[in-house]
C-alpha cells in the first residue's frame, strides 16, 4: 500500500517497505518570501512567478517521510507593561477619606506666569477704554433697547417702568463640560446650546443696564476642566484679566479664584477639589483668552470629578434606605 511523503518539495507517493535510502528528493530548507521574490532558503535561485517557485529544482537527497513535520509553536505575545500604575476609581474609598489632608491647611497662593499675548492685548485695551470713558462722561443716558447684563436675562430697557420689574437671572456660571451645558446656580444640565441659553433664571433681582452701574460686578464665567495623568487643568475663560488683580489660593484639596477681568468684571470661585494637588507644583498659566490652572495629583489616579460633592444630610440618607427597602419588599 501506497503512503505520501511529506518532505518538503517531494509530494510523491512511495511503498514504505521499499524505501530507498536515496528515493527522495526535497528541499531541507524553508520557503523564503522577501520582496516579491520566493525562494527555499537552501538553494539560491529566486523567482517572481508562484508557479516557477514550485517547480525548482530540489537539492538533497533522503528516505521517503510518512509523517508529517509538527507545526512550530507560536510564542506568546506579552502583554505591555504600562508606564505607570494607573488606578481608576468612581469615588474616594473610606480609607482614602480618612487619609485625606485637612482643609483647614493654610492657603498658598500659586504662582502665575503671564503670556506675551496678554500684555499686548492689556496695552491695546487701555487705549480703547480712554477713549470709551470720555463718551460715557459726556453722557449717562441708557438707550432704548439696551439689553440686561445680568447673565440669563432676556429683557431690554424699554424706559424708566423697566426699572421697576423683576428680573430673573442666573447668579452662577456657565459650565460647559463633557457635552453637557448648565449654569452652576441651578444645574439644569442639556447637550443643546438653544436649550441652555433660554433657560430662565432661577435667581430673582434687579436689572443691570449698565456695566459700571455699582463698580465692579461679580459676574458668571465659563470655565471647563480636563485631566492627564498627572495634572488637573482648569479653563476659566475669563478675556484680558489684570496679572496684579488677579490670584489663585489653594491648599492640599481646596481652591479659592479671583479673577478680574475686562476692567470691571469680576469672578469668584471656590472649588473643594474631589483629589489631592501638590501646591509646590501647581501654576496658574494668564493667557489673552483664558486663565489656566494647571494642578499637579498628589497621585497617578484618574479623577471622576473635578469638586467633591457635599455630603449627604441625615433626611436624605434616611429616604434612601427607605426606598430601598420598598425595593427589596417588592422583589
Amino acid at each position: 500500500m501506497s503512503a505520501l511523503c511529506y518532505n518538503k518539495g517531494c509530494g510523491q507517493r512511495f511503498d514504505p517497505e521499499n524505501n530507498p535510502e536515496d528515493g527522495c528528493t526535497h528541499h531541507p530548507g524553508v520557503p523564503v518570501f522577501h520582496d516579491a521574490l520566493k525562494g527555499w532558503s537552501c538553494c539560491k535561485r529566486r523567482t517572481t512567478d508562484f508557479s516557477d517557485f514550485l517547480s525548482i529544482v530540489v537539492s538533497s537527497l533522503q528516505i521517503y517521510n510518512s509523517r508529517e513535520a509538527p507545526e512550530p509553536v507560536k510564542p506568546v505575545a506579552e502583554e505591555p507593561k504600562p508606564k505607570f500604575n494607573e488606578y481608576i476609581i468612581s469615588a474616594p474609598k473610606p480609607q482614602d477619606q480618612i487619609n485625606r489632608p485637612s482643609p483647614d491647611e493654610p492657603m498658598v497662593r500659586l504662582q502665575h506666569k503671564v503670556a506675551s499675548s496678554l500684555k499686548t492685548a492689556l496695552e491695546k485695551l487701555k487705549l480703547s477704554e480712554n477713549a470709551a470713558e470720555k463718551k460715557e462722561e459726556d453722557s449717562d443716558e441708557i438707550k432704548i433697547g439696551t439689553s440686561c447684563k445680568n447673565g440669563g436675562c432676556t429683557k431690554s430697557f424699554e424706559g424708566p417702568a423697566s426699572d421697576s420689574e423683576s428680573c430673573m437671572y442666573h447668579s452662577g456660571c456657565p459650565i460647559f463640560h463633557e457635552g453637557m451645558k448648565y449654569w452652576s446656580c441651578c444645574k439644569r444640565k442639556t447637550s443643546d446650546f438653544n436649550t441652555f441659553l433660554s433657560q430662565e433664571g432661577c435667581t430673582k433681582g434687579t436689572h443691570l443696564w449698565k456695566k459700571n452701574d455699582a463698580g465692579l460686578k461679580v459676574v458668571p464665567c465659563r470655565f471647563d476642566w480636563h485631566q492627564t495623568g498627572s495634572q488637573v487643568i482648569i479653563s476659566i475663560y475669563a478675556k484680558n484679566s489684570i496679572p496684579e488683580l488677579s490670584h489663585v489660593d489653594a491648599n492640599s484639596t481646596m481652591l479659592n479664584i479671583h479673577v478680574l477681568f475686562e476692567g470691571d468684571k469680576e469672578f469668584q470661585q471656590k472649588i473643594i477639589l474631589w483629589g489631592v494637588i501638590d501646591v509646590s507644583k501647581s501654576t496658574v498659566n494668564m493667557m489673552a483668552a483664558k486663565i489656566e490652572i494647571a494642578m499637579k495629583k498628589s497621585e497617578p489616579m484618574s479623577w471622576a470629578r473635578l469638586d467633591l460633592p457635599p455630603p449627604a444630610a441625615p433626611k436624605d440618607i434616611e429616604e434612601k434606605k427607605q426606598v430601598d427597602s420598598e425595593e427589596e419588599d417588592e422583589s
